[in-house]
């Protein structure tokens, strides 16, 4: 498979003939070659972004074209969604199950993106402040203008779609990277967009590393920045958009305290810790890494929890039965298995697995077992983030100590309490310093609802009433309501 760059509704060579190759973290195989935008391909995408931008064909497009568009890319996502099941397995080293989910719910996305734009009022009168005789006052909405939009490699299609998809119901333009170990899906994204009927360069799509990021986000033109990915990452971001004053939304690291109550129902709760932390190998930004259990119940969860994990299956992503599959890379195994040789080193008790696995189907792939440690606060994995199928389990004997650990982080991203009283786990949910909290759930997020965090977790938020608006100026318009002279005293105060 080759990519190429996605400029003004083409497809095009990287001027410079740059290409770099992605590989099956299952077994190292090629899945792609990419082509990487120089510093001219990335002024044209800009270029094309700015000039779409101000076309009347787009800026004077109805809401309801807007939200027709996203209706037919949610339609041909589903259309093609064996193609990219196919790709994205291989390229990110999505299991099966989570390849098919990611698809359906990036579809689903764009489907509430079309409704989101149909009903989106972009001329409010506010009444409260209008008042006859004196003033009309409106609130206008207007698209910020050409974004940047930087992805991360977890989850390729879905942030893209999350990214897209604001832009398009909103009227704004884009120039969106995906990152270098992934590039597929969001290539195939591209194709789709441009079927869809979406005007040329309204979404212009390229890929690349860190420098091609640092170019896009620099660029005098760009009026907002979306990222994804990590708070290092993200305040290097912050530091060089405060010289020219960029808008910016982040969704950044996390290191999410997942709670659980002696009351709660542990054959739901063991289960439902293990998805926490293991779903996607343990690379999603909110998994559940700190593990919470109240004293009580701790041997008998652990008895049920060391039970459990012996059943996850690992294997490669081709495999349908697969729990988890590899890490993305061997530079991210490598990453995670240095957490887990700290923990030891440190006197952490390991509890289950601890190591990369080699043998057979896993010797040329980028796995490793689901790691489970008994751990204090004092511990590195406590507070740093892994993004891998690593655990810290950590015994506590009171609710009020319970909100104390799980809120003993700079991170603040999600967050899970599991017992069977509801009041009691939205009394301690309500005092969690975290963007979302579930009560005997966990990872499921709502195209309706909010996502992001607080603290160092993030600005701003994704998805939602509240994503949808971050692609939006705001203007106030006071409309004189008094049209006599004579009315207008204070017109007096310089006469």
């Amino acid at each position: 498979m080759e990519i190429k760059l996605f400029i003004n509704g083409q497809f095009i060579d990287s001027s410079d003939k740059i290409i770099k190759t992605s590989i099956d973290p299952s077994n190292g195989m090629e899945v792609a070659k990419y082509h990487v935008p120089s510093a001219k391909d990335i002024d044209e995408a800009v270029a094309a972004a700015h000039k779409a931008f101000y076309n009347p064909e787009w800026k004077n497009m109805s809401q309801d074209a807007r939200a027709d568009l996203l209706l037919n890319i949610s339609e041909k996502i589903k259309e093609r969604a064996k193609e990219i099941v196919d790709v994205e397995i291989r390229d990110s080293g999505s299991t099966l199950r989570k390849a098919k989910a990611d698809v359906h719910n990036t579809a689903a996305f764009f489907k509430v993106m079309s409704k989101v734009a149909r009903e989106l009022k972009l001329n409010v009168k506010d009444e409260a402040a209008s008042r006859a005789g004196f003033s009309i006052n409106s609130r206008e909405y207007t698209p910020v203008g050409v974004c940047a939009q930087i992805i991360p490699w977890n989850f390729p299609l879905v942030m893209a779609g999350w990214k897209i998809g604001p832009v398009l119901a909103t009227g704004c333009t884009t120039v969106l990277k995906s990152a270098e170990e992934t590039p597929a899906s969001a290539s195939i994204l591209a194709e789709i967009i441009r079927d869809a009927g979406v005007p040329a360069g309204v979404v212009n799509i390229i890929t690349g590393g860190a420098d091609v990021g640092r170019a896009l986000l620099n660029h005098p033109q760009i009026r907002k920045v979306a990222f994804t990915g990590s708070t290092q990452v993200g305040s290097e971001i912050l530091k060089a958009i405060a010289t020219n004053i960029k808008t910016a939304t982040m969704e950044l690291g996390g290191k999410s305290a997942n709670i659980v109550l002696n009351d709660a129902d542990l054959s739901i709760a063991v289960d439902g810790a293990l998805y926490a932390f293991l779903y996607h190998s343990g690379q999603a930004c909110d998994s559940g890494t700190r593990l919470l259990v109240q004293e009580e119940i701790y041997p008998e969860f652990m008895d049920q929890f060391l039970k459990r994990i012996k059943e996850v299956k690992v294997a490669p992503t081709t495999d349908p039965s697969a729990g988890y599959g590899p890490v993305v890379s061997e530079k991210q195994m490598k990453t995670i298995l240095g957490f887990i040789e700290i923990t030891k080193l440190e006197n952490g008790k390991l509890l289950y697995g601890g190591s990369r696995l080699t043998e057979g189907e896993f010797s040329k792939g980028f796995f490793i077992e689901p790691t489970a440690f008994e751990i204090t606060p004092a511990h590195t994995i406590f507070q740093e983030e892994i993004f891998g199928p690593v655990v810290g389990i950590t015994k506590f004997k009171t609710e009020a100590e319970a909100v104390i650990l799980a809120n003993n982080s700079k991170y603040g991203l999600a967050g899970a309490v599991w017992s069977k009283d509801h009041a009691k786990a939205l009394k301690i949910a309500g005092q969690l310093e975290a963007g979302t909290v579930w009560i005997n759930e966990y990872h499921l997020l709502n195209p309706g609802m909010p996502f992001g965090g607080f603290k160092e977790s993030g600005l701003g938020r994704e998805m939602g009433s509240e994503g949808v608006m971050s692609y939006l100026e705001v203007r106030h318009v006071w409309e004189s309501d008094c049209d006599l002279r004579s009315q207008k005293v204070w017109f007096d105060a310089i006469f």
